[in-house]
């Protein structure tokens, strides 16, 4: 558990708001779980340990990333040797969020305690949900895991299958040619009737 056992409740609502804002950001690339408030949901063991960073991203059933959000309380010496350290280890990107006026305290807690953010954020609450100002990003802690993680591919288009060519119609044999028929003979003029003699 966090050595922050208690936030100021104004803290610890912006704390949990943000959490939930992060993971509907996340949720467009990967699965985001979420620890939020006193839950511990989502383990993750990192050696010897069992953590339960704010936000654990997977990408099918493997690790992708950690993301940790900090308040104004808890960027801290405490907090940076008790999770950030350990957050560095895990072979995933570990994204680290804190607020505007902590990021210079948080790099260099991060520096003292040997702890290697692959990205370190910024943010102030805005009316609508949260203003982000990526400001660190360590390119060579990206994580093998995340670059082995499957690439999800479209799956192939089932070709339609061809309908059976229908049958051509069997050609009607021709039928034999009629021989032009013969023209009429004309026919004999009739016998002239005999004459009948008459009696004198």
């Amino acid at each position: 558990m966090s050595p922050i056992f208690v936030r100021p409740v104004r803290e610890q609502l912006e704390h949990d708001r943000l959490i939930r804002f992060l993971q509907a950001r996340y949720k467009r690339k990967l699965e985001a779980a979420i620890n939020v408030g006193d839950e511990r949901v989502v383990p993750v063991k990192i050696g010897e340990g069992t953590f339960f960073p704010d936000l654990v991203l997977t990408a099918g059933k493997k690790l992708a990333g950690l993301v940790e959000v900090e308040t104004g309380e808890s960027v801290n010496n405490l907090e940076a040797m008790a999770q950030w350290t350990h957050f560095s280890k895990a072979r995933v990107p570990f994204h680290l969020y804190v607020p505007v006026p902590g990021y210079d305290a948080a790099r260099r807690l991060c520096e003292a305690n040997g702890a290697r953010p692959s990205e370190i954020w910024t943010y102030r609450p805005t009316h609508d949900g949260f203003d982000l100002v990526r400001i660190h990003h360590d390119t060579s802690a990206v994580s093998a895991a995340v670059k082995a993680a499957p690439v999800a591919k479209p799956a192939p288009v089932a070709k339609a299958v061809a309908a059976p060519k229908e049958a051509k119609p069997a050609k009607a044999k021709a039928a034999p040619k009629a021989k032009p028929p013969k023209p009429a003979k004309v026919a004999k003029k009739p016998a002239k009737p005999a004459k009948i003699k008459k009696k004198k």
